[in-house]
């Protein structure tokens, strides 16, 4: 008989990595003596600060009302960039030496500066510019550019030069993550998988939190396991995750614990999910542009997918269309962070395309301070209605 899933030490090491990541980051600072720096988006090069011995950790909300926040940010900010900055100036990040972001989506831009501006401990900031239009073919160009005076602001900071062997170190520990990552997400393509969406996003944010190597050792030793796991739970809907950042917990738990119908989310496309580690650095001699293209040719943003012509032709749709096919996905739930205008933007397109696919699908507006229970009428009679489409099948 192989082992449950929820009883694997791999998956409770991430769930508390994942709960306690602020005390993680400072015993990681007492222990080292390194410098931790918070990234407000996942086009940050994070492989130039940890080649700088930096600990990169991804700034994150904790679901409680941002009232803190409302003199800084406009009301109609996106929840996340308001809950992101109420966490600062709560003196949750209070460990930061510095924090970063690549150029983002307005909000989040807003939510960074006040960031940097206002948190007490901040020694170090920088704002780097990355192109919106990631298929343009000159992007890896621009972005390479950037990336060189990042470089070079990260080592005048720390008084460090980083070489291409410390790149190239950097690389082959985020590509191990990347893979090992990537591995997990194929388990998921069985009939039954092997671990639900509630494990994959602990798995996932927790390697956004800590340092990668160890996140790698966790990593291999659930790998090996998982071909043997068994679950005692109903697989029911297959669904697919697709939006915003999105690592509620509560959210989660409810769709494949707590409703009367059986459901599974067997992958999500989000920066919580894979749009964060799909695709390695293809190395090369030059290590800059290596990590330019990895950036700009990930699955895209939808802030960042911009491109001539039919939506259906910009990379992010190509790819869950892809997905969807290959994981034998039954159901999409578009899960986008309320006032969040560059993936409000690109639902109607969506719909259009899980439409032509034959995909039922259901839209949920988020905001990280409202509870998630409203959710359950939905979400069910979602799933009674692709029930009664069987019955004249």
């Amino acid at each position: 008989m192989g082992e449950n899933v929820e009883n694997l030490p791999e998956i409770r090491q991430f769930k508390e990595w994942f709960e306690k990541r602020h005390e993680y980051a400072k015993k990681w600072k007492e222990k080292t003596g390194g410098k931790v720096v918070g990234y407000f988006c996942t086009y940050v090069p994070e492989e130039i600060l940890y080649a700088a011995g930096i600990l990169p950790v991804r700034i994150l909300g904790s679901h409680e009302p941002e009232s803190i926040t409302r003199p800084y940010l406009h009301d109609m900010y996106c929840p996340f960039c308001h809950d992101t900055l109420a966490q600062g100036l709560q003196g949750r990040y209070n460990y930061l030496d510095g924090v970063t972001i690549a150029q983002s989506c307005l909000h989040m831009r807003q939510s960074y500066f006040s960031f940097a501006d206002r948190v007490e401990n901040i020694e170090w900031s920088y704002y780097l510019p990355f192109p919106h239009g990631v298929n343009n073919p000159y992007a890896a160009d621009y972005a390479k550019h950037e990336f060189e005076k990042f470089k070079a602001a990260v080592e005048e900071w720390t008084g460090t030069t980083i070489s291409d062997k410390d790149l190239e170190e950097a690389i082959q520990v985020y590509n191990k993550n990347r893979e090992l990552m990537m591995k997990v997400f194929e388990f998921r393509k069985a009939d039954d998988p092997k671990i639900t969406g509630l494990h994959a996003m602990y798995m996932v944010v927790s390697s956004q939190v800590v340092d990668k190597a160890e996140h790698n050792e966790v990593l291999e030793s659930l790998v090996e396991k998982l071909p043997e796991v068994e679950s005692d739970r109903e697989v029911g809907t297959r669904f697919m995750l697709i939006g915003s950042e999105d690592y509620d917990e509560e959210l989660f738990k409810l769709i494949e614990y707590g409703m009367d119908y059986p459901a599974t989310f067997v992958f999500e496309e989000n920066c919580t999910g894979s749009r964060y580690f799909w695709g390695t650095v293809e190395n090369g001699d030059d290590k800059l542009m290596a990590l330019a293209r990895r950036y700009v040719y990930r699955v895209p943003c939808p802030a960042k997918d911009w491109a001539r012509g039919d939506f259906f032709g910009r990379r992010r749709f190509q790819f869950i269309e892809r997905v969807i096919k290959d994981w034998n996905v039954e159901a999409v739930i578009i899960a986008q962070m309320k006032f969040c205008d560059p993936h409000e933007l690109d639902i109607p397109s969506l719909r259009d395309m899980l439409d032509k696919m034959g995909v039922p699908h259901l839209h949920l507006e988020l905001d990280l301070t409202q509870p998630v229970g409203q959710f359950r009428t939905r979400v069910e009679a979602l799933i009674e209605s692709m029930g009664e489409e069987d019955l004249y099948i």
